[in-house]
């Protein structure tokens, strides 16, 4: 069947994670040295309770809720500009994604979140990894042979059975062009279908026709 990637396949597993009670200098230096913008906080069992970013601890070096060192009077805020450890810090609730989501699903939760990434967890709510909007562009950057692979060996051989040469397939920037016949008329929308279904397919121009009955 055709394979859409997933978070669990573009993700990264090995994640820097802080504690609530890590301390302030000690986040700075994590998330400078390991160049992240933002690290997960979890607590003795592995469970993510917040997310710790570089604008949260700019907040607390300019002493005002604004990363830009803007006035402001959200309590919350402040709160953070004088915190001291990552538990006091931290955004929270934290957000999460499965392993198991589809890129689209994880995309649309990243827009709608107004997040840069999300902890991953399993069914027990552990940290099994980090999923960000980098890693879900990457599943939309592949080559143009890797789409023609895909959509020969698997669309057009191994679901739909077509012999070799029915349909000429070509591929340029990710646009997919499909030139032939199929056995057919309802064949056409169902080929078109599973080659926009194949992960990097910016569009699909089709120009098939039924077979003629003998």
């Amino acid at each position: 069947m055709l394979h859409r990637r997933t978070v669990g396949d573009v993700m990264t597993e090995e994640v820097i994670t802080l504690r609530p009670d890590t301390p302030l200098n000690e986040i700075a230096a994590l998330l400078d040295a390991n160049d992240i913008a933002a690290a997960p906080v979890v607590d003795d069992d592995g469970a993510p309770v917040g997310v710790v970013s570089s604008s949260d601890v700019l907040r607390h070096e300019t002493g005002l809720p604004d990363a830009q060192g803007l006035d402001g009077s959200d309590e919350r805020a402040w709160g953070k500009a004088r915190a001291r450890t990552a538990g006091a810090l931290m955004s929270s609730p934290v957000f999460t994604a499965r392993a198991d989501w589809t890129i689209p699903r994880a995309a649309r939760e990243l827009h709608r979140r107004h997040v840069k990434q999300l902890p991953v967890v399993g069914d027990e709510g552990l940290l099994t990894g980090i999923v960000s909007r980098s890693d879900l562009l990457q599943a939309f950057i592949r080559s143009d042979a890797e789409i023609r692979g895909d959509v020969e060996r698997v669309v057009l051989e191994r679901i739909l059975g077509l012999a070799e040469g029915t349909v000429a397939v070509g591929v340029r920037e990710g646009t997919v062009t499909l030139r032939g016949h199929v056995p057919e008329p309802r064949w056409i929308p169902v080929l078109v279908g599973l080659c926009q279904g194949i992960d990097g397919v910016v569009a699909v121009d089709a120009r098939l026709a039924a077979a003629r009955p003998d």
